[in-house]
């Protein structure tokens, strides 16, 4: 007889991906290993045989929800709604709404992303703000005024970095940009390269180690978070968590992190809006200061201790005996 519920956690991406939902899945582990046999698994390597099924990704964990709602009908089975599958997928993919059909539990990652929700589908979320651990580091010489993480691809939107980049190029003594991520569209990289040859104060570092990423991250002045559509970035977050303010696009999933009325966003796509915000926040010491603050304010929501508290609650809802082990 076990002595503990099994959950297994279905990811489209595993520790070697280092990219967001390799992140959530890794750290939901570590949140319920105290209190369950967790295993972590790709999409279609789940045995069927775990109390609960959670699953990163309405839509590349389809396959892994259909198969488990067929075998086990009465097993709950959590959908986490990661970003494209939120922002882009639903309304098109029949695949990702029948998760949700088939989802005990659907969690999104900030409060805005409930809008996108029909009733059904709100009727069974929750909200899990993720988290990061505290990291602060001391700025030396030769370390970036603005960092950029994130693969890139499309929706992370890197070109209006890059076209930020060359607009202040035509500055005297413009800022250093370092931006992190492997080049999943060959021709981002080939932009990337190219945007370092025109711009000296661009460079592009390609994908690190997730530990050199946050200490990169610590020691800049600020986090430039461009995405078209996020479900809420892990980045974000981690900026906050070492004191480092963002300048982010207005999208949902960077509004219900940083809250309505924070002071640092522009529209998506718009470099040249992007450009202006990054001068004020190098020009302005009081803006900068606020949009410090107001992070600060926000920091609390972040602290790994109440997403663990958030992610025990859910699956023990599931899962009686987790909730007698709590």
């Amino acid at each position: 007889m076990r002595s503990q519920p099994r959950v297994t956690i279905v990811s489209p991406a595993l520790a070697a991906a280092n990219n967001g939902n390799a992140h959530t899945a890794a750290r939901w582990q570590s949140f319920l290993a105290p209190v369950a046999d967790v295993e972590v698994v790709a999409i279609g390597a789940e045995d069927g045989d775990a109390d609960v099924l959670i699953a990163l990704h309405a839509r590349r964990a389809a396959a892994s929800v259909a198969r488990w709602r067929a075998r086990r009908p009465g097993a709950p089975i959590v959908v986490v709604l990661t970003g494209t599958d939120l922002y882009r997928d639903l309304p098109a993919a029949a695949d990702a709404r029948h998760s949700l059909e088939c989802a005990s539990r659907i969690v999104v990652l900030q409060e805005a992303a409930l809008a996108r929700l029909d009733a059904a589908a709100r009727a069974k979320a929750v909200v899990v703000v993720q988290s990061a651990r505290a990291l602060h580091a001391e700025r030396v010489p030769g370390d970036a005024d603005f960092v950029v993480v994130g693969h890139l691809r499309d929706e992370k939107d890197p070109l209006t970095v890059m076209r930020a980049a060359r607009l202040l190029a035509a500055v005297a003594a413009p800022p250093a940009i370092v931006h992190v991520g492997a080049a999943l569209d060959a021709s981002l990289g080939d932009e990337a390269q190219a945007t370092m040859a025109a711009c000296p104060a661009y460079r592009w570092a390609g994908a690190i180690a997730h530990g050199a990423t946050r200490r990169t991250i610590a020691r800049a002045r600020a986090l430039v978070h461009a995405s078209r559509m996020e479900g809420g970035a892990n980045v974000v977050i981690e900026a906050v968590r070492s004191g480092v303010p963002v300048l982010a696009s207005r999208i949902d999933g960077n509004v219900g992190l940083l809250g309505i009325g924070y002071d640092g966003y522009f529209p998506v796509g718009d470099a040249a809006a992007l450009v202006a915000l990054m001068r004020r926040f190098c020009d302005d010491g009081a803006f900068a200061d606020q949009l410090r603050a107001q992070c600060a304010l926000r920091e609390p929501m972040f602290v790994p201790a109440v997403e663990r508290r958030a992610v025990r609650a859910l699956v023990a809802g599931l899962v009686p005996a987790l909730a007698r082990a709590r």
